[in-house]
Parts: C-alpha cells; structure tokens; sequence
C-alpha cells in the first residue's frame, strides 16, 4: 500500500507510526527530531512501497547511520531479519519464505517498543507480520533486480554477504589445566541435505578457494575477520602470524580477552560460538540476589514500606562467604569455582553489593517505600544520576517476595482475581471484561494505589467506576469520605445520565454552576459531604471552590485525564495537590505513545514512582541512548498501574455490540448564549402577529436559526471568523478529535449544513495535524468515488466531513470507527441511514457514534422528546421535526425553543 508518496512529504521531521492494522507508516512530526535529507529521502522512497520495504531499508542499509530512538527500534527489527538471510544458505538463486526465528523471542521485543504513536499495538503477532512483509518485500526486490540473495545483500550494505559465514568456536579442554580453553575458527561453505549449516576448519577455506578465479571469493569470506582484526588487537596478531587458520590452546585469560571483544566481532560479521554449558553464550555470573515485599507492609499506598533482603547467588545457590572473598579478591577475568567457570568483574560485583547493602540498610531503618521496591525489580533506575546503575542489573537480580509477588501477578493479570458483585444496586449488566476491571480498580483503590483505566472509548469505564463505588457503598470501605470525580464540562450531562441509568442509588452532588448557584456551591460543608457518595466538578471549578481543596477525598477520579498531560499547567498543579486515599485516572487516550503524558498521568495516581519530572527527564534521555530494547524496564515498571482493552482486541470485541450510540453533551459559549437568547424574545414579538403560511415559514427560519447558532455564531452571523472558541461543539470536538487521533482510528462528520462543511475540515485538519476530505452537494460526481477510494485505503487521511444530504446514503465508508452527527436532524431514521455508510456489511469494527446536543437548548429538548416516545416525538419520527413543530402553539412553540442558562453556559 503507497500511504506516503516520495512527493508527498518534504520535511525532514519525520517519525514511524504503526496503524491500528499493524502497517508501519512514515509520517511527517513537528516533535520529531529532524533526518538528514538523503537518509529521509530513502526512507520515504522507501516506505511508499510498504512497510516492508520501508523496514528492509532501515535494517539493511542503514547500518552505520546514527537514528532517533524510534527508528532505532524498528531498524533493530530489520536487522534480525537481515541477519536471519545472512545465516548459512544455499547460494543458489531460491529464496523459501524465512520465518522468525522464535515468537517468544519477538513477545520481549515488542514489551521494549519507544515512546510513539501506535506503541499500544506492537504485539509479537504485529512484528511477524511485519517480518513476512520483510520477507515478501525482498523477494520482489530480487526478482526485480534479476540476482541472488548474496548480491541483493551487497546492494543493501558491504556488511550483509552470503558467500559463507565465519565462527569463532570457543571451547572448555578441563583436561589441560595449563590451557584450559580452546579456540577454533570455522566457516559455512553450503547446507546439508538436511538443511544444517556444514562447518569446517577456516584453514580448509585457503585450498577450497585457491587459484585466481576464486580469489574474489575468498577474500569476500575473510572480510569479517579483517574487520574485526581491525578493532582487536590480539585478533591482527593472530591473523599476521597465520594462527586464526589452526586449532589454539588458550588460557583463561585468553578466553575472557575473547568474550570481551564479542561485540566487536559480531558487529564485524562473526558468528560467535560459546560452550554449550553456557547460557546466553555467556558463563554464569555471581548475582547480587534480593528479595523485596516478603511481608506485609506497614501502611498502604505510595507510603507502604517493604522490607528488603540481599545475598550474593551463583546459578540461584548462596554463595559461602570464603567464596565472595576468592571473588572480590581477584579484577576482571573467569574463575574456576564450584566445578565451573564464571565470569568476575570485583569492581563491579563490589560496587552493586554496596548499592544493595545501602537498599538493605534502608529497609532496616525505614523500609523500602513501594515506589522505591517497584523501580528495583523492574530494573528502571528512574531516579539515578548516572549510567551506572544500568550495568548493575547485569549483576544483580532482584525478586518480588511471598507477599509482594502474588500481588504483583494479580494486578498484572486482573482476570485471575476472584469476582466481586457491586450488588443489586447496579442497574446493568456487567460484560466479563468489565467484571475484571472493576476488580482490578477495587484492589488497586484497597491498598491505596493509583490506577489508569485506559480502555477504549465505548467500551465502558463509566459504568466500570460506578460499580467501583456502588462496591464500596455496599462494604462501607469509603469511610465516611466522599469521592471526587473530576470531568470537562461538557461531560457533565453524561456522567449524571449514566448515573440516573445505572446507579440511581448514588448520592451525588454536581458541583457544578450548571447545577447549584454560586451561594448553594459555597456553602457545601463537610456534613453534606459525608453523606455524598460522589462530588463531581470540573477541571475550572477546582480552584473556585476552598473545600474542594481542604477535603479528606476516599477516591479522586479523573475523566479524560489527558486534561493533566501539560505538568506545568494551573489545573494539573491543583488536581495534584488533592487530598485522597487512592486516585483513578480515566482516559482513552493510550498513555504509551508520549513519555511526558506518561510522566504526569503517573505523577497524579502514584507520585514519585517515576520520580520528579526532571529525574524522569534525565532517565528518558539515557533510554533513547540506549542501543537494545531500552523500554522494557520502564513498561515492567508501569504495567501494575495501567489496565488497557481494545476494541481489536477479540476477546473483548466479540463481547460487544457492533454499534455503540452515545449523546455528546456541548455547553455553549457566552457569544452563542447572548445570540439565542435575542433570538428567542425575536421570535417571542414576530410570532405574536403572524398567522398561516408565514407564521410556519416564521418558525422553520428561527429553528434554523437556532441550529446555526448551537453550531457557531459564525455560521449565523456569516462573519467568517470561526473561533474554536466560540462555540462549545466545536470544542468537544476537539476533545473527541484527540482521542480518535492518538488511536490512529478513522473518523465520520455528518452536518446538514453545506457551510459548515469548509469550516469543519479545517478545524479538524489542525486537530489531526493532518488534512482529512469533505464531500457536499457541491461536489461532482465522478470525483466521489475517488473520495471514497482514498478515505478507505489511505491511512494517512483520518476524517471525513460530510453534509447529510449529499452522504447520507450510497457510500461505503467502512473505514470508519467513530461517526460524529455534529448537528441533528432530528430524525432518528435519517441519522441511522447517514451512520450506516460506516456501519454495513465489510465493517471489521466496532462503531462508536456521537451525537452533539448543546445543552439547555432547543437541540436537548427535541432529543429529550424523541427518547421520551411522547405522541409528539411520534409525530416527529412520522412526518418529519420541522413540519410538525410548525403545528405547535405559541407557548408550546416557546417553552421547546427557550434557553435554561444556566444548562447550557459554558464554564
């Protein structure tokens, strides 16, 4: 698939994005750091024929280039695979499909994946496809190119060849104590009948290849060898005195100068061969072993303290403190102990004992916070200063103890915990995969921690917290303290609609001005917030309100709580500094793709655990630096905390109904507020005079006119400013635009306004950071089908805006998670045709569909009608809303189309 055209991109700042179909995508990024142009331009070149020329590219010809951590990453993926063309093969002109060497092998690769967009779904099974693209992808390279594997190699880069592969073969000789190693270079002139790699001696190589004509190739087969030698010197020393071509007897020292150099060698193109007894193809290495969490904590939360145990392990026996001394007492090299040889470093083995010690010390004093446990066993040494606390986890290994460890896997795998019933209380029904991450939040909010509830928009984390806290009402465990949620305002209406469907049982106060008056919301006291069992305000009430801030809360919640992404902003610092038990963060925006969103949404459920911003500044840095998978520890870190479903997840999906309709409440702007109202007391004085044919055409025009101005007072007032800020849809729009964004989903935005269209496109254009198409009645025919054909197959295009009229019916627009009614028809019937050109046969999806309603306004009252299934709203669904609204009589037609303020005023 073309996503990006070699024309079509011209800065230099790009990234690498994975789409939620697994394709990896070369796409332009302000925040990127920028290429250099030529390598820019091959990858562009390359990735518009695919992701696996794109990745082929990465691996095998831009070795030696220095990469941004995200390409290092996905070049580290080509490179396997390159490598795996590189192995001992036959030098015919075949290729046979080269799977990946070991799926467990790419499952530990794919926990290591950076900080970007689409990291949420790199999966063991997304990189084997990816690896089978690689494969196909090189086959049509070669049957291009008319030539063999090897020469094909060549072209890519000098350092890939397939004329034969040399080994450096080490070997234990226990019988020689003198010599107690043995060295033995090899090399693979062809495969067995059975598809083995067949070695023999290098020195077989100068009479194979002897003779001018195979001068070339012999050469060609000891070019790693001088590559190498020019990096060892012991390497040259061996070579210039023809001793590489002969078995050796080695010392231990010999034999370690050998292990060290290893990465010089396999970088040079050798294939390094240990002893088999060897693990990892390195010697054991006497571990600094601890055990942290073998009991019960004092406290609980972020403040519980561990405690914190340490000795020094071979192969997971202790070892004898005459042995530790034999140990320290040597430097760097291998030592014979307890009939086998391990690898000694003192001075490094001696500094991590001290570390450790000094953690054990701790522990004995004041015990080991959790947050200070959580960073030693998954190795991410958030708060170091320096590098070289990375080297200490080659020698040290730290457990999880008998009360620590059956903790940790049950919040890593939530679906094994026993199950918990919110009771009667809850009006609903919970699916299974709902059932787990009200358990998974119960035991988090239990001991005091933070959690992230980070599942996919509709797929339920509304009525997941509210079975969380009809749970707690049930078993009394919020003690007296209210929860505080936390929303937008524009989600006050939802939270309050699924609490009246739900959890009607609920005792909530809405701290809202929408709700209560500015003298009711300032006299709140502690006795009324005792008896509440949910307070939910707004991110810009926080700082309005003093006993927001002096209130003991059991439970702080956070809906869309990318809200606190930005740590420097005034709301983030107020939300940070509440008073709570535990805290739950809402969002459906993945929280992998940015390591600075990761940092403050961590900083509000469990502070410290990432440490303070500049630590966890100065720690992302060393990662990017890091050459091989340096996010493992980080992601081992977090995963406890964060609870992410998909709607491409199977075993969720299959749960699912394939079509989710939610009402997305809009406040409007004090501009929009101010034109209603003159526009209601106009209506007021004209219809007092008007009767028959005008007195309808009267009312159609001022319905209209209401529909304009709940969109945005420029569409009314035809001024072509089209401030975001002036109309409250607009922003939620842009609230549901970063969500669908950061999922890389595809979006539908129907109006029934040919003006809005133009105005729409562009706003969600700066929203996406991407352009999207729109399609009305002013667009040609035969250009729709094109259109269409590049909103389906094009990856890069995330929208589409549509007038009711001209896409309500006839397209296949599949493509489309979310479909976005931005204005309403008020017609159930004609939505539903419009939402189908998403929802139709071909739809792999589920189907999420927002419908804008600008609260207090005669959109809401209409709504409100047609769910209500009065005689009027079945007037409506029979001859059409405007028709029959005519029909009304004047205090009727008055009461349906007046403003409640205080509904609708945006904060």
């Amino acid at each position: 698939m073309n996503t990006t055209g070699p024309a079509s991109v011209t800065s230099t700042h790009l990234t690498l994005a994975l789409s939620p179909h697994g394709r990896l995508i070369l796409t332009p990024s302000d925040d990127a750091p920028a290429l250099d142009p030529a390598l820019a331009r091959r990858l562009l070149d390359a990735f518009a024929l695919g992701s696996g020329h794109g990745l082929l590219q990465l691996g095998g010809a831009e070795v030696g280039h220095p990469l941004p951590p995200v390409f290092s990453y996905w070049r580290e993926l080509g490179g396997r695979y390159v490598t795996t063309l590189c192995t001992p093969a036959s030098a015919d002109t075949h290729h046979a499909a080269i799977p990946p060497r070991d799926t467990a092998d790419l499952h530990t690769f794919a926990l290591g994946a950076p900080a970007m967009l689409g990291a949420e779904y790199v999966s063991a099974q997304v990189l084997e496809a990816l690896w089978h693209e690689m494969d196909a992808a090189f086959v049509t390279l070669r049957a291009q190119a008319r030539c063999t594997t090897e020469e094909l190699l060549r072209t890519l880069s000098p350092a890939w060849h397939m004329v034969g592969r040399v080994y450096f073969n080490l070997a234990e000789n226990r019988k020689d104590d003198l010599a107690p190693f043995a060295f033995l270079a090899t090399y693979t002139r062809q495969l067995s009948a059975r598809g083995k790699a067949q070695h023999l001696p290098l020195g077989d190589a100068l009479r194979e290849y002897a003779g001018a004509k195979n001068h070339e190739r012999l050469l060609s087969l000891l070019l790693p060898v001088q590559r190498a030698a020019a990096q060892c010197v012991w390497l040259r020393e061996m070579v210039e005195a023809g001793e590489v071509f002969h078995p050796l007897r080695w010392s231990a020292a010999d034999a370690f100068r050998f292990l060290s150099d290893v990465p010089e060698l396999e970088r040079a193109g050798i294939i390094v061969r240990m002893p088999a007894s060897w693990r990892a193809n390195r010697p054991a290495r006497p571990l600094v072993s601890s055990v942290v969490g073998s009991r019960a904590p004092t406290g609980l939360g972020t403040a519980a303290l561990l405690d914190f145990s340490m000795a020094i392990t071979l192969d997971g026996a202790r070892l004898t403190a005459a042995e530790v001394s034999q140990i320290l007492a040597g430097t760097r090299g291998l030592a014979f102990i307890r009939g086998q040889w391990i690898e000694v470093d003192s001075e490094q083995l001696q500094r991590t004992m001290e570390r450790f010690k000094d953690a054990e010390r701790i522990a004995a004093e004041r015990g080991l916070t959790f947050a200070e446990a959580m960073r030693l066993l998954s190795g991410a040494d958030v708060t170091g200063t320096d590098g070289e606390r990375s080297a200490d986890r080659a020698w040290s290994h730290v457990n999880a103890g008998a009360w620590l460890s059956p903790l940790l896997q049950s919040l890593r795998s939530p679906e094994e915990l026993a199950p918990i019933a919110p009771g009667r209380e809850l009006r609903g029904t919970l699916r299974p995969y709902q059932e787990v991450g009200v358990r998974w939040l119960h035991l988090l909010s239990r001991l005091g921690l933070g959690a992230c509830l980070a599942d996919d928009m509709g797929l339920g984390k509304t009525i997941q917290v509210l079975a969380l806290l009809l749970l707690q009402r049930r078993t009394n465990e919020r003690a007296g303290m209210p929860n505080l949620l936390i929303v937008p305002a524009s989600l006050i209406a939802n939270w309050k609609s699924e609490i009246a469907q739900f959890a009607p049982a609920l005792q909530v106060i809405a701290a809202h001005q929408s709700t209560l008056t500015a003298t009711e919301l300032a006299a709140i006291d502690a006795q009324r917030l005792a008896e509440a069992d949910l307070v939910i305000t707004t991110y810009g009430s926080l700082r309005r309100f003093a006993w927001i801030s002096g209130t003991k809360w059991n439970l702080v919640i956070l809906d869309e709580a990318q809200a606190i992404k930005n740590p420097g902003a005034k709301q983030t610092r107020t939300v940070k500094q509440l008073s709570a038990r535990a805290r739950i963060a809402l969002t459906g925006t993945p929280v992998e793709n940015r390591l600075s969103d990761l940092w403050s949404i961590f900083d509000f459920i469990n502070p410290g655990l990432l440490g303070s911003a500049k630590q966890f500044g100065t720690y992302s840095k060393r990662l990017a630096a890091t050459p091989q998978n340096p996010y493992a520890s980080l992601r081992e870190l977090v995963r406890p905390y964060i609870l992410r479903r998909l709607k491409t997840d199977r075993s969720v999906i299959s749960d699912l109904p394939e079509k989710t309709e939610m009402k997305a409440y809009c406040q409007l702007t004090r501009k929009q507020a101010a034109l209603y109202q003159d526009s209601v007391r106009e209506l007021r004085d004209q219809i007092a005079a008007a009767n028959g044919v005008r007195r309808k055409g009267l009312i159609l025009t001022f319905l209209m006119r209401f529909k304009q101005i709940c969109n945005h007072p420029s569409q009314w007032l035809k001024d072509d400013a089209w401030d975001a800020a002036d109309s409250g849809k607009l922003v939620r729009l842009g609230e549901l635009a970063e969500v669908i964004a950061a999922k890389q989903d595809k979006v539908l935005v129907f109006t029934q306004f040919r003006e809005m269209t133009d105005p729409l496109a562009a706003f969600l254009g700066r929203a996406f950071g991407r352009p999207g198409l729109t399609l009305h009645g002013g667009t040609v025919v035969r250009k729709r089908e094109e259109l269409v054909r590049r909103f389906q197959d094009d990856e890069l295009v995330p929208f589409f805006v549509i007038s009711l009229k001209a896409g309500g019916s006839g397209l296949n627009l599949t493509a489309a998670s979310h479909v976005i009614h931005f204005d309403r028809w008020w017609n159930p019937a004609v939505e539903s045709q419009a939402t189908d050109r998403a929802f139709r046969i071909g739809q792999t999806k589920n189907v999420l569909v927002h419908k804008f309603v600008c609260r207090g306004t005669v959109e809401e009252k209409i709504d409100q009608l047609i769910e209500s299934k009065t005689q009027l709203s079945r007037e409506l669904l029979a001859g059409g809303a405007e028709l029959n609204l005519t029909e009304l009589n004047d205090d009727e037609l008055m009461r349906l189309v007046s403003l409640d303020l205080n509904a609708a005023t945006k904060e």
